[in-house]
């Protein structure tokens, strides 16, 4: 199953069966009932089993799978079998050749049919091919749930009878990487009114070490409150350049106006910020910001430092947030940490900006939370591996972790599914008023 998340931050989650839209109640069907309970009764009969090598399906998919070679060979040729206009056509039916095919059913062999002059090139069963591409779908699908390579050898063994080697597996999965190149390279719209950044930090082998490198996550919200992976980018350590670099990427690609980006005090970023779009606002994350803080405080003090910081980030206005703060020398548990007023002052003019928006739509705005939903599902899947051997064995797994959510917008706007968050449409009347203009292009 496939977990394709909900547009909002605390939205509800939808699945479906990974390739396989939902059958609309007026297509045909074209194995009835009947031929379906016949097929059965006579597997029953005969002993077969209706999964494996052997089993039932895998000689159905056999069956058809040759009658399409046969009929494709029939076009290619321009006459059927046994008929005399094919005399002195210049090119005949050459017998068969035995092909093994990994299917989703099991190994099958196919006796796919030549033709004497060689120049037949089938499409059911192209020549080279091995295996049938829902088998590369499956494998890629069992990955991006954050599955070993061994463990998907073993999954397809159990499940599908299927002898697939490690090579292999690292072969399909590696297969993808030209569409990551492509995804990340993609046009983007051209203005977004929130962009949240928010990093995965993952063990990754360079130059003959394993280190700590974040994987930076870039999320555009659109107009219509949807979210979109916009990239990802692998950096061992952050900095204006780094961020400049990232900012000017997203620029060339077609973003050229953002309203908000909301971060996690990231080094370097709000000067990258208004470099590429000088107009937009760089908005701390709270969350991240309070975490932050409580690393400074003892376990049995958590609560009341989070009851006083509260005070802060949920005054009326920023007047009284400041208010909060300055109190925060005089009261215990500022008495106790000192530090923490410190870093609230540091980071307080990217802190303040969601004080001019009405409370529903601080919420959309003052968190990462929107972003949140997706590190969870990507640091699921990645927390799984010891070590990634490289930068693109790392993107390549948080992509195909992306695509299984439905957040990749590759191949038209399907990418973005979902619904909106339910204050997005107060937020976005907010932002009109606040940024005049600057969405008329959204």
């Amino acid at each position: 199953m496939t977990e394709v998340l909900d547009g909002d931050a605390g939205g509800t989650v939808d699945t479906g069966e990974v390739g396989r839209p939902r059958r609309d109640a007026g297509e045909p069907r074209l194995v009835d009932q009947d031929l379906a309970d016949r097929l059965l009764a006579q597997a029953q009969d005969s002993g077969v089993e209706l999964l494996g090598e052997g089993g039932l399906l895998s000689q159905m998919t056999k069956a058809i799978l040759e009658r399409s070679l046969t009929v494709e060979l029939t076009h290619d040729l321009g006459y059927e079998q046994g008929d005399p206009a094919g005399a002195g056509s210049g090119n005949s039916r050459n017998g068969t050749t035995r092909k093994r095919l990994a299917t989703e059913a099991g190994h099958i062999d196919l006796d796919v049919p030549r033709d004497r002059n060689g120049t037949f090139a089938p499409q059911t069963v192209r020549k080279g091919q091995r295996r049938l591409d829902g088998v590369d779908k499956l494998v890629l699908g069992l990955y991006a749930r954050g599955m070993s390579v061994r463990d998907i050898q073993t999954q397809l063994k159990e499940t599908f009878d299927l002898d697939v080697s490690p090579d292999l597996v690292s072969k399909i999965t590696d297969g993808v990487l030209e569409e990551v190149k492509e995804w990340q390279s993609r046009p983007l719209d051209t203005v977004y009114p929130v962009i949240f950044l928010d990093a995965i930090v993952c063990k990754v082998r360079h130059e003959g070490s394993v280190r700590n490198k974040a994987a930076h996550l870039a999320v555009g919200v659109d107009a219509d409150g949807r979210k979109e992976v916009l990239g990802i980018w692998v950096e061992t350590a952050e900095g204006a350049s780094f961020w400049l670099r990232v900012m000017n990427e997203l620029k060339a690609r077609g973003v050229e106006d953002v309203l908000i980006v909301v971060c996690d005090g990231l080094t370097g970023l709000p000067a990258a910020v208004t470099a590429c779009w000088p107009a937009a606002i760089v908005q701390t994350c709270i969350v991240h910001l309070v975490r932050a803080s409580l690393r400074w405080v003892n376990y049995k003090d958590r609560k009341r430092v989070t009851t006083e910081l509260r005070k802060i980030y949920n005054a009326p206005t920023e007047t009284a947030a400041r208010a909060a703060l300055d109190a925060w020398t005089s009261s215990d548990v500022g008495k106790d940490y000192p530090a923490i007023k410190r870093q609230w002052e540091a980071a307080w003019e990217q802190v303040i900006p969601f004080f001019a928006f009405a409370p529903e739509v601080r919420k959309v705005i003052y968190t990462t939370n929107m972003i949140e939903s997706i590190n969870y599902q990507l640091r699921r899947i990645s927390k799984t591996r010891g070590h990634f051997p490289n930068d693109d064995a790392l993107i390549k797994l948080l992509y195909l972790g992306c695509r299984e959510m439905g957040r990749t917008d590759i191949r038209g706007r399907e990418g973005r599914g979902g619904r909106s968050n339910y204050n997005w449409k107060l937020a976005l009347n907010q932002f009109d008023v606040m940024f005049p203009g600057r969405l008329d292009r959204a």
